[in-house]
Parts: C-alpha cells; structure tokens; sequence
C-alpha cells in the first residue's frame, strides 16, 4: 500500500461544522476574543473560534512570513517537513479572501483522506505553531503521556491533551488531561473500511492536541518544527512496524528481566528487605528480581550505601546464588559536595547551567566549595543538600556517568538499573514553602527560583506567549510554570548549543542513552535499564 505524492490545495471547502478554537488559553471572554478579530457565538463550543478563509490573527508572537514545506517518502512512510530554513520557500498570505496554502494526505487505493488541513488554522512563529486538520473517522488511539479514561478518544467534545514530560503520577479519577512521565506525539487511527494508518510528530518542546467534533484535531508546540510522519498500514501490526522502523525497535532485555520483580520504595534497612523477599519465596511466589530503591543509598545520594545497607554486596550474591538478579536505582540529580560530584568536577563533567553569571544565585552557589565560580544550575531533590543535574549530551559527562556505574556495579554486582527523576524532577521550583520544609527527613535548603515575572529580562523562557496546556491544567494546584517541578527552561546544555526549552523532554533520552551503554560496558553483557521517563525512540538499542 502506498500514499499518493503530497497534494498540496488552494481553496476553502469547508463547513461550519467544526470550529478552529482561536483563543485555547483560559479565561476567554466575549472583548478577548474580538481582540483577536475571531468570531463569539456563545451557543456552542467553542464560543470563540476563527474566520474561515482569513489567516489568524497570532498573539503569541510575530508571525514567521516565509516558511518551507518538503515532503519525502522513507519506504512507505510518508514525511511531511514544515519548516524555517530551506530549499522550497512558500508565501503565505493572511489577507481576507486570498487563497491560503493547505494540504491533504490521501490513500491511494480508496482516495480516503487522512489529514485534511483545509480546516485552516495554520500559524509558524518563533514559540507558536499550530496546525489542525479534519480525520477520516474517530477512531483514534495514542497521544500521551496521559491518563486516557478510554483506549479510544471521545470526539464529541473539545478536550485538549498535554504533551510535556513531567513528574506528575497518574490520576485516574475523571478526567485529567495532565501531562505525566512521558512524552509521546503519536496516534493510530482505524479508517471507516476498518484499514489502519499512523501518524507521528517528531518534536521535544512543550505540546497539546485538541480532539474535536468534525472529527478534527488540532496540534500545538512553542517550539521546533512541524516534522510529520505518516505510517500508511494498512493494519495496526504494520503502522506499528513502520513506526518502530523510523523510531527504532525496542533493546532485548536479558531474559531473566521479563519476569517477576519485587520492587518497593520506603524500606528502613537490608534486613527488611530480607524479611520480605523471604516471606514471598516462602509464600511460593515466583519471584526473579529484586528491586532497590533509593533506600539502600547514605542520605538517599547515588554511588553510595547507606549504614544499615552496607551487606547489599553480599546479599546480591546469596540471592545470585537462588537464581535471582538484582536491579539498583539511580536518580540523575548529584549532590554537590560528595566524592561522585568531586569526580565529575576533576573530570570536567557538565551540568546544565544558567547562561550568564549575573543570573547565577550566589547566596546558593558560594554555600558549596565546587559549585563556587560556575554557573550550575542548583536544585533539590531526594539528597539533602543541593544537587546537579549531569548535561548527558556532553560527552566528558558521559564518560564520568559510565565511570560512577563502572564503580558501583563491581561494588555492589547488580544486574540492571532503574533509572529514575529524569524528566527531570526537581522540588519546589519557584516555591518559598516546599513540601520538605515539612518534612523531618530532609534539610531545608533554598529552592531553585527561575524567571517568572511576565515580561521580566529573561523571562521569555520560562514564561512564553503561550504555555500550553502543560501550565494551565494545573493552575488548581497554583503551580502554573513550564519549570514547575524541573529546572529553569531558560538553562543551557552543550556550551550554550542546547536551551533546556527545547530539550527538556530529552533529557531522561539522553540518560538512558548514556546509561544503557555504561551498564553493557560494566556487565559485558545484555542486562536491562528501566527508565521512568519515556519519549519515542529512548528504548532504542545503543550501537
């Protein structure tokens, strides 16, 4: 089966049927809404949405005037690239009655239209782009990471999705559209003739999707590009084959990884940990991993063991010896005054960092000998001190991480590791109060405070024009920044190449990249890396 070439349309054919929502941030109103030249008709919904045939208005940043479309095929998978630099250059119009640029996706062999964007809509500026198009059917399932009540989504209501990976755990009671862990910008959608096709939206910045009568979506991102992939099927086995293909197949784990796994976060000591695989193995329960948290390490610091854990060596013999693995945790965040944050230092390790000097708070950083004089990014997580959030995409950094693992997998003789917090986390990010200043079992050290104030000098990061719904579903819970529970999104990774904006969502791919690799170097053999973050492609296997 194969697609047609890319049919690019001038022209408008479209009903009223399905309204483009021209103001998806909260708190519209009637005068809000006539700001924006868009049309109020309070007796559906969306009670604000767009005219057809004009180009939108955007308030969320200067328009990009030029921009680039190419398209390509990768087998039988169809590309869809729009784009700022280029060699195809298209002039878009936003004058009242003007032809306007759109395109469909067809299939050949029925001429069903897959992704019509004839709908309108279409905005490219520097932290804005939206594109919306009417589906063949509702009979869609993915998107995430997010609670979805249903495998199949509900097109009879307007209901939009983040898309930002995030510490947030699943809430299940009705609906929530929060982002969780993950990130995944990918659907599968069943035809009316019950053939299958895919579609995959290569970005790592903040999205949302909105799935609406007509049936009709509309996809959101403040940054990248619009890199589109469409898998043709025609079965949901081969959109998922053409999937794995452009994404990568899945690592084979060691075999022992696939089975019974014991895991637990709050024991108090070893011996417990002992008591309660024992009462399992007694209770005939198959049982071929065990599983430790950040219990096992001294004051909850990675590469280290705890008093009462100094036997873990020992028992991950005895239990080798039963036929059992062990698998250890490890969260990305150093504390910045141990033995493994000095190493990274004498190495010349990287952290992500503030840009400039003067945005260095050096009440926090002058408390620590080896943070004195940088600009490292410090925040807080389980250690009891500041920590440092290790740039995995630098290549001295990533040597030191495999260094650390190298060290602790001959010490202790694990078989696999956990790796967790990478999204990555961080407590209490522009907060006065965290939750551990009430908490007896960790200190009070200052919180990570990022550039919040509209309109601020340096604030064009952390509070764009339009923050997505990854901010405002979670305004219940007064936490309403992209850098709520992370790190500042104006930090920079790679000698400055890298803003943390736009690779936030990569940094639990970029760890398990690097940790992959540092466990198969230390075992010298297939093991398994767990990670609780997820974005396409991060499972892949390392060459």
């Amino acid at each position: 089966m194969r697609f047609i070439p890319l049919l690019l349309f001038l022209g408008f054919a479209l009903g009223d049927d399905v309204r483009m929502d021209c103001h998806p941030e909260p708190s519209a109103t009637k005068t809000k809404c006539e700001q924006r030249d868009c049309i109020w008709d309070p007796r559906d919904s969306p009670m604000f949405y767009l005219i057809k045939n004009e180009g939108p208005k955007n308030p969320w940043g200067e328009d990009i005037p030029r921009i680039n479309l190419t398209t390509k095929k990768l087998g039988k998978t169809l590309n869809v690239k729009i784009y700022v630099d280029g060699r195809i250059c298209l002039q878009l119009s936003t004058d009242k009655g003007e032809d306007f640029f759109y395109f469909k996706v067809t299939r050949k062999s029925t001429q069903t239209v897959l992704f019509d964007t004839s709908l309108g809509g279409l905005i490219f500026s520097d932290k804005f782009i939206q594109i919306a198009a009417t589906l063949p059917s509702d009979k869609m399932y993915g998107w995430g990471e997010n609670v979805h009540p249903n495998l199949k989504h509900d097109f009879t209501r307007y209901t939009t999705w983040a898309i930002f990976a995030r510490d947030e755990w699943p809430d299940s009671d009705g609906l929530k559209t929060k982002n969780l862990y993950g990130q995944h910008p990918f659907y599968m959608m069943l035809e009316p003739d019950g053939k299958a096709h895919g579609v995959f939206i290569l970005n790592s910045n903040a999205q949302e999707v909105t799935t609406a009568p007509g049936p009709a979506l509309i996809y959101r991102t403040i940054g990248g590009i619009l890199d589109m992939y469409f898998f043709p099927g025609p079965t949901p086995e081969e959109v998922t084959k053409q999937y794995l293909a452009l994404i990568g197949k899945p690592a084979l784990p060691a075999y022992w990884a696939l089975g019974y796994q014991l895991s637990r976060w709050g024991y108090k000591s070893l011996d417990e940990m002992k008591e309660i695989v024992e009462r399992n193995v007694a209770a005939g329960i198959p049982l071929d991993t065990i599983v430790a948290d950040i219990d096992y390490m001294d004051k909850r610091k990675d590469f280290t063991l705890g008093e009462k854990w100094t036997g873990l060596p020992d028992y991950v013999k005895n239990i080798h010896s039963r036929g059992m693995k062990s698998i250890v945790i490890y969260d990305p965040a150093i504390q910045v005054d141990y033995e493994a944050f000095q190493r990274a230092s004498d190495m010349g390790a990287k952290f992500v960092e503030w840009e400039r000097n003067d945005q260095v708070p050096h009440d926090v950083q002058d408390l620590y000998n080896l943070t004195k004089n940088t600009k490292i990014m410090l925040g807080v997580v389980w250690p009891d001190h500041h920590t440092a959030f290790p740039d995995f995409f630098d290549k001295t950094t990533a040597r030191w991480w495999s260094e650390e693992i190298a060290r602790d997998q001959k010490k202790i003789g694990y078989d696999g590791i956990w790796i967790d917090m990478n999204e990555p986390a961080n407590f209490g990010t522009n907060e006065h109060h965290p939750w551990y200043f009430d908490d007896p079992t960790h200190d009070n050290v200052t919180t990570l405070k990022c550039p919040v104030v509209e309109g601020g000098r340096d604030a064009e990061w952390d509070m764009p024009p339009y923050k997505t719904r990854a901010v405002w579903g979670f305004e219940e819970a007064n936490k309403p920044y992209l850098s709520t529970v992370t790190l500042c999104m104006n930090g920079i990774q790679s000698g400055g190449e890298m803003r943390f904006y736009n690779v936030k969502s990569l940094y639990g791919w970029s760890e398990s990249k690097v940790t992959q690799q540092a466990l198969h170097d230390a075992i010298n053999k297939r093991g398994i890396v767990i990670s609780r973050y997820g974005k396409e492609g991060y499972k892949a296997k390392v060459e």
